[in-house]
């Protein structure tokens, strides 16, 4: 097998081949950044309430989120938040037993966001029937985000389902069926830190029609059985950079926000892969572009988003 850097530059050049010697900065809505903030805010239509507990996270990062759990409630949040100037809006939730959220409650009032504000709009989807893509779509939402996990005991482990990974790929097809562009996530060490099944996770991700593609790695959030599991190594998310250029090599790619904050080595390694997007850069990370000669561009949203709003400084 070739060498690591070696397949980060192939990687690399690839990437500025079919994408173009470029790199966007992203700065999402939830974040604080050198005294700046997003324009792109999450909100949960569930609170702080999700019924599966995942190992990762058991609710937690949606606590600190507003919450809209009643349809009309949406809709004020989401006015209130265009009027402040935001660019547009993740829309997010906790989990029933089925891994789904209570979407066809919110459709009209999502409709009448759209309408009435033009934000840009974005769903962490959970699992979703062909019905629900087709209606997340028709009520104006630009994109679904979905983690995809490559095997079943991973899943089953984490996210406490009581079936497996076909529910992923039957949501996959329900969202290419419905025509709503999706970005899939996939978390490297999501297992309690360990590298398992990445890389068919991406396999999965290849077979179908998505957006982009968004790399995160486990973050340990304090107080989650997972919390205090040591994370991906660098090279080890280096590597699945890689692969994924190597299945996908016209998708654009982003290097998420949901990471161990602090890790330069992680964040130079994924320039070094030619990630296309990168949320909350480090200083080091900008100056690894600038050496590489790529243009750059700063936005203040979610590195999923596919709507330019970004300009040549924060």
């Amino acid at each position: 097998m070739k060498n690591l850097k070696e397949r980060l530059r192939q990687a690399r050049e690839t990437s500025w081949a079919h994408l173009g010697k470029n790199i966007t900065f992203y700065l999402p809505g939830m974040f604080r950044y050198n005294g700046l903030r997003g324009a792109y805010p999450a909100v949960s239509i569930t609170g702080a309430e999700c019924r599966l507990q995942c190992d990762h996270c058991q609710g937690k990062i949606l606590e600190p989120m507003p919450a809209a759990i009643e349809p009309g409630r949406l809709v004020e949040v989401c006015k209130a938040l265009a009027e402040k100037g935001s660019l547009g809006v993740l829309i997010s939730g906790g989990c029933d037993r089925q891994g789904r959220l209570p979407w066809k409650e919110f459709l009209s009032a999502i409709y009448q966001v759209k309408r009435d504000t033009g934000l840009y709009i974005s769903v962490h989807c959970g699992l979703l029937d062909r019905d629900t893509a087709k209606g997340l779509k028709d009520a104006g939402v630009d994109q679904a985000l979905l983690d995809v996990i490559g095997d079943d005991e991973t899943y089953r482990s984490i996210y406490h389902v009581d079936f497996g990974i076909e529910a992923i790929h039957q949501t996959l097809e329900a969202l290419n069926y419905a025509g709503l562009p999706v970005v899939p996530h996939v978390i490297c060490g999501l297992y309690y830190g360990q590298m398992r099944s990445e890389k068919q996770a991406l396999k999965i991700i290849s077979d179908f029609e998505i957006e982009q593609l968004v790399i995160v790695a486990l973050m340990a959030i304090r107080g989650t059985p997972a919390g205090a599991s040591r994370g991906p190594t660098a090279e080890e998310v280096a590597q699945v950079i890689v692969e994924a250029r190597e299945l996908m090599p016209r998708v654009r790619m982003s290097f998420g926000c949901a990471r161990e904050r602090g890790n330069e080595k992680m964040e130079l390694m994924a320039v070094d892969g030619g990630v296309n997007r990168m949320a909350l850069p480090s200083d080091a990370a900008i100056e690894r572009a600038r050496e590489y000669g790529l243009e750059i561009r700063y936005q203040k949203t979610c590195c999923s988003v596919s709507a330019d709003f970004s300009q040549n400084q924060w």
